[in-house]
């Protein structure tokens, strides 16, 4: 970050704190109030889509660690987030475990489950990785939960559980409702943004850095590939069993559709929208695509009176814009809406002078 002129500093500490200015300092401030007073500002109408941003961020944080930060390419992050879901579910409808519990539970199996297909990218790369991940896709969704876990769970094969929404409790506090949700969205996003954040400032991340940027030359300095490999996809998967064990708490019955391949792409969209190797980058990419697609159901709906199969056509043109939005910030802007956030930062920090 670009520091206005005659602020210095005098340590290795302040250089390096998170936020080392009086303004930063200020910024954060604000932004915080006005997290934690949004859901009394926008009602509960929007309450949901913003959980779902939330929802979507924490997802995308995997393949961000993933591809932006190792260069470990993934197509298959939806199946990491539905054995979160899912062993967050079956351990707390099936054997009366605590929310708590279960939770922490989702994000240690998916972060195992995660490494177990990781193993491969200590002798693969590149096309023969993303086979790899798309095989776990398909295994995951379809042969460990559809055949698998939905006949332990005393549900049949289809693999559907059916939620209880007033077993989210976490000590007194029930997670029931938008309100509620919205909060626990905001708990879970942050605490793992601060922990990616606070990974990556250490020899692991730097390690991960190297890896992405030249393998070969990592290992000749000294850098165990593989154990640095097998650790961002442990870490990548608890990210992802963190947002299957947080999803829980906004439906009414988990089932494997809602983990498809479809919201493995999605969320490689969303990093490459939001921008590769970014802090943000996630977050830009979740909130842009949620809001875009949300954007197209409102006027879908408004225009049902003059086109009445309007709505009809709503998937497909979903797709389209996911597709034309990725190809257009990939021609136009491939650095994607975090470089425009950094841009944007350095001029309020050095304005006036912002030459």
């Amino acid at each position: 970050m670009r520091l206005p002129t005659g602020t210095y500093f005098q340590n290795y500490r302040a250089d390096h704190a998170w936020w080392r200015t009086k303004f930063v300092w200020f910024r954060m401030g604000l932004l915080l109030a006005v997290f934690l007073l949004l859901p009394h500002v926008i009602g509960g109408a929007w309450l949901p889509i913003v959980t779902l941003i939330g929802y979507m961020a924490l997802a995308a944080m995997g393949v961000q660690l993933l591809i932006g930060y190792t260069g470990q390419i993934t197509l298959g992050h939806a199946a990491v987030v539905a054995i979160g879901a899912y062993t967050c579910a079956v351990t707390m409808f099936v054997w009366g475990v605590p929310y708590p519990v279960a939770f922490v539970l989702g994000i240690f199996a998916a972060g195992l489950w995660s490494v177990l297909w990781g193993l491969p990218a200590a002798r693969v790369k590149g096309l023969y990785l993303i086979v790899t991940t798309m095989a776990m896709q398909f295994f995951t969704i379809y042969i460990v939960i559809g055949q698998w876990i939905g006949p332990v769970a005393g549900r049949g094969r289809a693999g559907f559980i059916a939620i209880d929404p007033g077993m989210f409790t976490i000590g007194p506090w029930v997670i029931f409702g938008s309100i509620p949700t919205y909060y626990w969205t905001l708990i879970v996003l942050v605490l793992a943004q601060v922990f990616l954040a606070n990974l990556l400032r250490t020899r692991v991340g730097r390690a991960w850095r190297a890896i992405r940027d030249n393998d070969i030359a990592a290992e000749a300095l000294g850098v165990n590939i593989f154990k640095y490999k097998l650790l961002s996809f442990f870490i990548a998967g608890c990210l992802g069993g963190a947002a299957g064990g947080f999803w829980l708490t906004t439906l009414a019955g988990v089932t494997p559709e809602h983990f498809t391949l479809t919201l493995s792409l999605w969320l490689v969209g969303a990093i490459l929208i939001g921008g590769l190797g970014s802090m943000y980058g996630h977050i830009f990419g979740a909130a842009f695509l949620v809001l875009v697609i949300e954007l197209l159901r409102i006027i879908l709906m408004a225009a049902i009176p003059v086109w009445p199969a309007a709505f009809e056509y709503f998937l497909y043109i979903r797709y389209l814009i996911y597709g034309l939005a990725i190809i257009g910030f990939l021609i136009y802007e491939p650095n994607g809406l975090s470089y425009r956030w950094w841009q944007f930062k350095n001029y309020v920090h050095l304005w006036p002078f912002s030459y």
